[in-house]
């Protein structure tokens, strides 16, 4: 049997499951609907849903690893994953499914396979998710978006001796990055029919050496089951709830941040990989200006050190084997940036996307823009976890940014359901 036929006697099996699982949850609908109808109105309740997706994607070849240079000799293309979700969201017509298009949020765990499990593994993903609408075509069929982040366990890593070919990932686990855009239908009281499709992104934030990540592409066929809604539920008025006016304001986010990575550096014609592990901790002052529910912008002032920054290495081997790697003065390792920062709200999560420069440095690994994808996520009403990625000139993996965050002056109105 060719190995060929095999994948698709796999992706097969797959599809199967996937139906079965269709069918499950079609038999557990049907049984409810025969049950008499519940006495509190859906819409004065949470709204809970579990779902099932399958992910068919294509793998970006950023490392000729992808491109033929593996045990197999073969370009791998292909990736499959599925997914199982729980996601809540609060009531139709509630002042806050108002405000923020029918957010939903919840956990997923993800199911992977990257068409070589002995040299790359197969992986699987925990992770938050969180969606909203973007437009509504008829109460039954709108356009959605969803984001995933999380952590992703079981890869084989890079090992000098016993998998020297995949230069891909260094470390067995892995952040998890996925933006979805997909149509969603409203099939009957408990049924959504999800299509669309669905980027990925692996990486280690540079905590482990080599770190190129994996990239994908696909599109995403899911179906959700609703627990407690009816379809009548989708048509309520719009404006049910009373929503405050928002009182636009400047609130002030103070971040604290640390982590650690990993640094490869030119030697000849190579990029060699320091054997320490060099230490990174900074903070963030935004003044941020907040215009409504779900958008506030403003200016931040970014202060890090980086204990990788400028690191350099001899011309010569020592004892024959490895090369000497060298820190310089403190001054060459602490930078002082300016970054533009804009900040989409929703409840619980907040995205802020940074592009920067650093105002005040030494030259060297320092010297250019960077840019900031972070996460904040509500811990009380003026504290909040901070998970940030930080990236240079826009193409070189850069820190992690792990920390907590403190709000002051948040105007912020306290929503009821």
């Amino acid at each position: 049997m060719t190995c060929h036929m095999m994948k698709c006697r796999i992706q097969i099996r797959r599809i199967i499951v996937f139906l079965g699982i269709t069918l499950l949850f079609s038999t557990l609908s049907f049984a409810q609907e025969r049950k008499s109808k519940d006495t509190i109105p859906s819409s004065n309740r949470f709204i809970h849903k579990i779902g099932v997706e399958v992910r068919p994607a294509y793998i970006f070849p950023v490392s000729s690893f992808f491109k033929g240079e593996n045990e197999t000799g073969k370009p791998i293309r292909n990736a499959f994953s599925t997914h199982l979700k729980y996601a809540f969201q609060h009531p139709y017509s509630s002042a806050i499914d108002q405000i923020y298009g029918g957010a939903y949020q919840g956990i997923g765990l993800g199911f992977y396979s990257f068409s070589n499990r002995r040299e790359i593994g197969n992986p699987v993903a925990l992770y938050l998710f969180q969606g909203a609408r973007i437009a509504r075509f008829s109460p039954r069929l709108s356009l959605n978006y969803e984001w995933n982040f999380g952590l992703s366990f079981g890869w084989k890593p890079y090992d000098y001796d016993t998998n020297y070919r995949n230069t891909v990932v260094g470390s067995k686990a892995n952040a998890y990055l996925n933006a979805d855009f997909y149509l969603n239908w409203a099939l009957s009281d408990h049924f959504d029919l999800m299509a669309g499709v669905s980027l990925s992104h692996f990486s280690n934030g540079n905590t482990k050496y080599p770190n190129a990540g994996v990239n994908t592409a696909g599109v995403k066929l899911g179906l959700a089951y609703t627990i407690n809604r009816k379809l009548s539920d989708l048509s309520l008025p719009r404006y049910q709830s009373a929503v405050t006016a928002f009182p636009r304001h400047v609130s002030y986010d103070l971040v604290f941040f640390g982590s650690w990575r990993r640094k490869g550096i030119i030697f000849g014609d190579e990029k060699i990989a320091s054997p320490d592990t060099y230490t990174v901790v900074g903070f963030n002052f935004a003044p941020m200006y907040n215009f409504d529910y779900k958008f506030r912008a403003g200016i931040s002032v970014d202060g890090f050190y980086d204990g990788s920054a400028n690191v350099y290495t001899d011309d010569y081997y020592a004892g024959g084997t490895e090369l000497n790697f060298y820190k310089p003065s403190l001054s060459k390792q602490l930078a002082l940036g300016l970054s533009g920062r804009v900040e989409y709200v929703m409840p619980y999560f907040s995205v802020n996307l940074g592009v920067g420069v650093n105002a005040l440095h030494r030259g060297g690994d320092l010297k250019g823009f960077y840019q900031v994808l972070a996460l904040k996520m509500d811990v009380t009403r003026n504290i909040f976890l901070h998970v940030g990625y930080s990236i240079h000139d826009f193409e070189r993996p850069n820190f992690l940014m792990l920390g907590i965050g403190f709000r002051f002056n948040n105007k912020y109105p306290a929503i009821r359901r």
